[in-house]
């Protein structure tokens, strides 16, 4: 059975509530990984696919599998590898815990969901190598953008459905999927990612998916937001590896949603954008 933990971030102090991944088994029964609650989390900077699997054994039947590291991504854009118990290379507990007990989940303060103050991006380069553009009017953004939406209460739908990451094209899959769910449609996937970054296409929406072990640079984000101008579409990115500083300063400039994908394939959203555009899709 899924358990909740406290997760404290490492770089902005916050704590926030986790619930264990639980996967079936080829048996039949669910194995819950068992997060290490005195375990440190580890900032993850650089990813590679053979360290992002941790082998746990079922209960039931005793079979030893792998299965994906639990990952949470701060609100702060930073992601976090959680240590696992029993498992090889888990980090030891240590006398400053940053994984806690959480019974019940505190519900988070108003407080807790602002982040922490983020340097200008004044001095960050464009595409074109210049100084980047100055976030445009109202006016000239696309129609359909998350913040011009109105705030509305989360919409009801039935439990999303990930796809398990083992390739980059598992990636793109998961966020198409994702996407889908919100409700655009006709999601189109690329096999190679184009000149313009655009993995995934559909009549409202264009989205780049990042599934290298680097955080995603500010480059792709403005690429990406100036491709949604261009054919009046909603811009959307998702990452494996989280976002680079300036790229999340501005994104939130441009009011462009970030998502952090996990290996269960679920993403996570990490801006105010992003929740905006969980709520309102229709």
């Amino acid at each position: 059975m899924a358990e909740s933990v406290l997760v404290r971030c490492p770089v902005c102090r916050r704590e926030h509530t986790y619930t264990t991944p639980v996967y079936p088994c080829t048996c039949g029964a669910p194995v819950a990984l068992p997060v290490l609650r005195a375990g440190v989390p580890v900032q993850v900077t650089h990813r590679t696919w053979a360290g992002s699997w941790v082998r746990v054994r079922c209960g039931s039947c005793g079979r030893d599998d792998e299965w994906p590291q639990p990952e949470f991504g701060c609100d702060c854009g930073t992601v976090l590898r959680l240590p696992v118990a029993g498992a090889g290379g888990a980090v030891p507990p240590r006398s400053l815990p940053g994984v806690q007990d959480a019974a019940p989940p505190p519900r988070p303060s108003a407080s807790s969901s602002v982040p922490p103050a983020a340097p200008s991006s004044s001095s960050a380069a464009s595409p074109s190598g210049s100084q980047p553009p100055p976030p445009p009017p109202e006016a000239a953004r696309a129609p359909r953008t998350a913040s011009r939406r109105p705030s509305l209460p989360p919409l009801r739908r039935p439990a999303f459905r990930p796809v398990t990451i083992r390739t980059a094209q598992d990636a793109k899959t998961a966020a198409a999927q994702y996407l889908r769910w919100l409700g655009f449609t006709e999601i189109r996937v690329t096999e190679r990612t184009p000149a313009s970054g655009i993995d995934l296409r559909g009549p409202e929406v264009v989205a780049h998916v990042d599934p290298t072990t680097s955080p995603t640079a500010l480059r792709e984000i403005e690429t990406l937001w100036l491709n949604g101008l261009n054919e009046s579409a909603v811009a959307v990115c998702f990452s494996l590896a989280g976002y680079a500083r300036d790229a999340r300063v501005r994104a939130d400039e441009l009011a462009l949603p970030l998502f952090v994908l996990d290996l269960t394939g679920t993403p996570q959203p990490v801006n105010d954008p992003a929740d905006e555009l969980i709520r309102s899709t229709p």
